[in-house]
C-alpha cells in the first residue's frame, strides 16, 4: 500500500461543477477516458441535460438574452482549468512574516485566485477592485484562451508571469472582447471566494460601466445588484482655454456594488457631523393620501393625507412621551432620556406629542451624521498630490467602503486582486487602528516594471516594490499615531509569490517518462526549492489558512514543520525512520505529509499508514 499523494495543483473547477450536476441529474453524466493522459473524467450529456429543464422536446441551440462576445467560452475555460503552480514565501524581516494575518501576493491575479480557492472558498467578506478602465491606453492581461484544458494545465506548469500585460488599443479588433474576457474569468473566481453575505465593489469609468454592469449581472445575478455609486473625480479642467468642446469633461466615476446573494442587507451609511446635532420635533402629518393610515389621534382624525406611522407604533410613542413627562422632564432633557435608554437597552424610543399650538409632532432623535445616498460627491476618487501613483485611489474612499461593508469585531477578510499601490491594504490597517477592528487583507499585484522617472518610483523596479514600501510606511505611521486601545497593531503582511510548481513535470505527467530519464525521477521535487516552498504548496493544496503560525522543530534529528500546533505536521527531509514516524503519530496531528522518497527504506514507507492507524487513526496522511 502506498500513501495517497497530494494533487499539487489548483482545483479543477469544471470537474467539480460536473460532479454537482451528477448529484442532481445522474443520468446526464457519464465517465470517459482521456486518451492522452489515461485519466477518467466526468462528461456531461448536454442534450439530455437541456431536456431535463424543458417541458417539450428540445432541438438545436436556443437563443437567449445575455451579454455575449467572441472569446466568452474560452474565458470560462480559463477560469475553470486547473494550474500546476504554487505560492512561494518571500520572507522579509520587516513585514512581521510569522505573526501577521495579512497576505500580499506577487503575481498574476488569475493564477492567485485559483490558488486561493481551496483556502478561502466562501470566506471573503469584501472584495474591492480597481481594474483597467479600458480607455484605449490601459493594459490588460494576456490570458491564453486558445488551448484545451489539458494543455492549459501543462502550460501553466512552465510559464511564469513575464510579459503578462499587453496594451489594449482602440485599434484592436477585439477591443471590448479582450477586456470582457479578462474580467469574466476573474469575476467568476472572485464570486466563489465571497462569503454568503459578501460584497464586491468595482471602480470603473464611463468607457465600460454599462458592459461591466451586464457582465456582473451574469456572474452574480441581476438580483444581487445593490448600487452604482458615483464618486467625484479629481480633474484638471482645460476646457476654459477653448471656445467649444466635443464633450463635457467627466466629473465623476462609478463604483458598482454587487452582493453574493440577493438577500444581503447593508448598514445605513451616514456622514459624520463635526458635532452631534440635537433632537428636534417635526410634524406628524404627511400629505400622501393613504386611508389606512388615518385614525383618531388626540381626538382628531384627518380627512386627507395620513399619519406618519401605523396606529400601534403611534400609541406606544404617545405613552413613551407621557412617561418622560412624568418621570424625567423635571431633571433631564428628552435627548438625554433618549440616549440613556439607547445606551442601557439598545432600544430606540419613539415619541409623539401634541404641542401648545395643537400640532401633532414626532421626535427626531439626536444625530451624529446625515444619511448618504449613492452620490458620494463629498469624496474624490483619486489620491492626493503626493501619491506614488497618478491613478491611486483615495484612502478616505477605501476606508469608507471597508468600515461600511465589514464589522470591526468580526475578523472579516478583505481582498483586492488589482492591488496597485496598496490603498486597500492601507485602508484596512487604518480602519482597524481607528475602531480596534481585527480585519485582514489579501492583496494581489503583478510585478509590472515601472519607469525610473515615474513619480514615487525612487529607483524601485516594479509596482510590487512600490506597493510593499507604501504598506510598510503606512504601518509605521499608524503605529506612531493615535489609535484605538483594542487594536492588535497588525501592520505586517506575509508576502508570497506565484511561481511554477515545486514539483518536476513528471509529477503531473508520469505517462511521458521514458527509459532514458528514469534516473531523474527518483526525486520529483525541483532542486532549487526549499522546505518552506514545499510547505506553502502543501498549505495551498490542502486548503489550510496561509497565515497560521508556523514553527520548525528538530525531531529525531530532522527538521519538522508544525502549523498551528498540530493542525498540519510536515517533514520534507530524507532518511525518515520509523522512530520519527511513531513520535509524530504520538502527537496526533490533524494532517501529516512526508516527502515520497524521504524514507530510510521502502519498509518504513509501507508501514507509515499502519503506524498512524494504530497511534493516531484520525490523522490524514499524505505524501508529495
Amino acid at each position: 500500500m502506498t500513501m495517497e499523494k497530494l494533487k499539487m495543483h489548483s482545483p479543477d473547477l469544471s470537474q467539480e461543477n460536473v460532479a454537482k450536476i451528477r448529484d442532481l441529474f445522474p443520468d446526464c453524466v457519464t465517465e470517459a477516458r482521456d486518451e492522452a493522459t489515461g485519466q477518467v473524467r466526468l462528461v456531461v450529456d448536454f442534450d439530455l441535460l437541456r431536456q431535463e429543464f424543458s417541458d417539450h422536446i428540445v432541438e438545436g441551440p436556443q437563443e437567449r438574452y445575455r451579454l455575449d462576445w467572441p472569446g466568452r467560452s474560452s474565458a470560462l475555460l480559463a477560469a475553470n482549468a486547473p494550474i500546476a503552480k504554487t505560492l512561494r514565501p518571500l520572507n522579509h524581516d520587516d513585514q512581521n512574516f510569522g505573526s501577521t494575518k495579512n497576505i500580499f501576493i506577487e503575481g498574476d491575479n488569475l493564477d492567485a485566485l485559483k490558488l486561493l480557492q481551496e483556502t478561502y472558498l466562501g470566506s471573503v467578506k469584501l472584495i474591492y477592485i480597481d481594474p483597467p478602465y479600458n480607455t484605449g491606453g490601459d493594459f490588460v492581461y494576456r490570458d491564453d484562451f486558445s488551448v484545451s484544458e489539458k494543455e492549459y494545465l501543462e502550460n501553466s506548469n512552465q510559464e511564469i508571469d513575464g510579459g503578462r500585460l499587453i496594451a489594449n488599443t482602440e485599434t484592436n479588433g477585439r477591443f471590448h472582447s479582450d477586456w470582457l474576457s479578462m474580467m469574466f474569468s476573474r469575476l467568476r473566481l472572485a464570486r466563489t471566494l465571497l462569503a454568503d453575505d459578501g460584497l464586491i465593489f468595482i471602480s470603473i469609468d464611463s468607457h465600460e460601466v454599462h458592459r461591466l454592469r451586464s457582465l456582473c449581472d451574469q456572474v452574480f445575478g441581476e438580483t444581487s445588484y445593490k448600487n452604482t455609486i458615483a464618486v467625484r473625480r479629481g480633474i484638471k479642467n482645460v476646457q476654459a482655454q477653448f471656445e467649444d468642446v466635443s464633450a463635457l469633461s467627466q466629473g465623476h466615476e462609478y463604483i458598482l456594488l454587487y452582493a453574493k446573494s440577493k438577500d444581503v442587507r447593508l448598514h445605513k451609511l451616514s456622514l459624520s457631523h463635526a458635532d452631534r446635532k440635537p433632537g428636534k420635533w417635526d410634524t406628524f402629518w404627511r400629505g400622501t393620501n393613504r386611508p389606512t393610515m388615518r385614525y383618531e389621534l388626540f381626538g382628531y382624525t384627518p380627512d386627507s393625507g395620513q399619519w406618519r406611522w401605523e396606529k400601534n407604533r403611534t400609541e406606544e410613542a404617545v405613552k413613551n412621551y407621557e412617561k418622560y413627562l412624568s418621570e424625567g422632564a423635571s431633571r433631564i432633557s428628552l435627548d438625554e432620556w433618549y440616549l440613556d435608554e439607547l445606551t442601557a437597552t439598545n432600544t430606540k424610543l419613539n415619541f409623539v406629542r401634541k404641542n401648545d399650538e395643537g400640532t401633532v409632532q414626532y421626535y427626531v432623535p439626536p444625530s451624529e451624521g446625515k444619511l448618504l445616498s449613492d452620490n458620494w460627491m463629498d469624496l474624490t476618487l483619486s489620491g492626493n498630490e503626493t501619491a506614488e501613483f497618478d491613478t491611486e485611489k483615495s484612502l478616505d474612499l477605501l476606508q469608507r467602503i471597508v468600515t461600511w461593508a465589514t464589522d470591526s469585531n468580526a475578523n472579516h477578510l478583505i481582498m483586492d486582486f488589482f492591488a496597485g499601490s496598496g490603498t486597500t491594504g492601507h485602508a484596512v490597517m487604518a480602519a482597524n487602528a481607528a475602531d480596534g477592528g481585527d480585519r485582514r487583507f489579501v492583496l494581489v499585484q503583478l510585478p509590472v516594471p515601472v519607469s525610473h522617472n515615474k513619480r514615487g518610483s525612487n529607483g524601485l523596479k516594479t509596482i510590487v516594490d512600490i506597493t510593499r514600501n507604501r504598506l510598510l510606511a503606512a504601518g509605521r505611521d499608524l503605529l506612531a499615531g493615535e489609535n484605538h486601545p483594542d487594536w492588535k497593531r497588525d501592520v505586517g503582511f506575509r508576502m508570497l509569490k506565484v511561481d511554477t510548481s515545486n514539483m518536476q513535470d513528471v509529477y503531473y505527467r508520469p505517462d511521458q517518462v521514458d527509459q532514458k530519464n528514469l534516473l531523474t525521477t527518483v526525486d520529483n521535487i525541483k532542486p532549487d526549492r526549499s522546505p518552506e516552498d514545499l510547505l506553502f504548496q502543501v498549505l495551498v493544496d490542502w486548503g489550510v489558512d496561509l497565515t497560521l503560525p508556523i514553527k520548525c522543530e528538530t525531531v529525531q534529528g530532522k527538521n519538522v514543520f508544525f502549523v498551528d500546533e498540530n493542525a498540519l505536521v510536515a517533514c520534507f527531509e530524507t532518511g525518515i525512520t520509523e522512530e520519527l514516524v511513531k513520535e509524530l503519530a504520538g502527537r496526533k496531528p490533524l494532517r501529516v505529509v512526508f516527502r515520497d522518497n524521504g524514507f530510510v527504506s521502502d519498509a518504513v514507507k509501507i508501514n507509515v499508514e499502519q503506524v498512524f492507524r494504530q497511534l493516531s487513526p484520525s490523522t490524514d496522511v499524505k505524501s508529495i
